[in-house]
């Protein structure tokens, strides 16, 4: 996936499914209007497994002092697909 471009659509179904596997979030409850914290349950330990495999399967870099304006899936897609758009 690295470096190659993605629709939004893949940006969230690739983050539903790391939020699968690291917090155990069904993917069909992933939307971009969710809250991480208090609607799909990721606690800030959690959050931080789930920013290192985002900065893997995507290739980006999600700073650590960013990571509290991350409070929606969007927030997080968002910064992907930014960081993905061909310059």
């Amino acid at each position: 996936m690295k470096g190659k471009y993605m629709t939004r659509e893949q940006i969230v179904a690739a983050f539903a499914d790391i939020l699968n596997e690291v917090a155990d979030v069904e993917p069909a409850d992933v939307t971009e209007g969710k809250s991480l914290g208090d609607e799909l349950d990721v606690d800030s330990l959690a959050m931080v497994e789930i920013i290192v495999a985002v900065e893997e399967r995507f290739g980006v870099e999600l700073p650590e002092e960013e990571l509290k304006e991350l409070r929606l899936v969007a927030d997080v897609v968002g910064r992907i697909e930014k960081q993905l758009a061909p310059a």
